[in-house]
């Protein structure tokens, strides 16, 4: 096999955009890479909303998205990566429940059931809060990807590997036990301090 038959790298792909992106070889370059992971998109969003038909019409939201975005994508991260981020925002937008009209002649503290209790709940949502922040304080994007991957979408560390495009002998194994150790040093810090 000859260098000439080797598809084109991501950022290869970027870089012929990026030099003429509204010229026909920059489109083309642009549809080439969002081409490429059509299938992934497709598959990300099956994954989280489980619906076939709902799936698909999500993956066309996303790449279309995609497309019209693309001139902000600086490359802090891989494609791959920035791509899954706008998917996964498309997919919870998508599984969140539709807002309910408040009714005014109703009290909300009525409705409450016994058991929940306000002001458990605002600490609650704090603690999430503060580790939400712990992870993009001290996790790097791959290893925040990593692990969302993994405890989120519940996928297989060889899934995670691959997903990942981790090169290294022990693929995402390495990576979330680096993330973990972060986040434990963290809280143990959070606690003391």
């Amino acid at each position: 096999m000859n260098a000439g038959d080797l598809e084109p790298s991501d950022e290869q792909l970027l870089e012929r955009w990026r030099d003429t992106p509204d010229t026909e070889d920059g489109r083309r370059a642009a549809g080439s890479l969002l081409m490429r992971y059509r299938g992934r998109v497709y598959a990300w969003c099956r994954r989280m909303v489980g619906d076939p038909e709902r799936s698909l019409d999500l993956a066309q939201d996303v790449l279309l998205k995609a497309w019209r975005a693309l001139p902000r994508f600086q490359g802090q991260s891989r494609f791959s990566s920035w791509l899954f981020s706008i998917t996964r925002n498309e997919c919870l937008t998508a599984l969140r429940p539709k807002s309910l009209a408040a009714d005014p002649r109703i009290d909300p503290l009525t409705v409450l059931v016994e058991h929940e209790d306000p002001p458990a709940l605002l600490v609650n949502r704090e603690e999430e809060d503060a580790l939400v922040t712990l992870f993009h304080e001290h996790l790097n994007p791959v290893e925040r990807e990593a692990i969302w991957l993994r405890c989120f979408e519940r996928m297989s560390v060889g899934d995670v590997t691959r997903m990942l495009a981790l090169t290294n002998v022990s693929g995402a194994r390495s990576v979330l036990q680096s993330a973990r150790e972060k986040l434990r040093v963290a809280l143990a810090r959070r606690s003391r301090g």
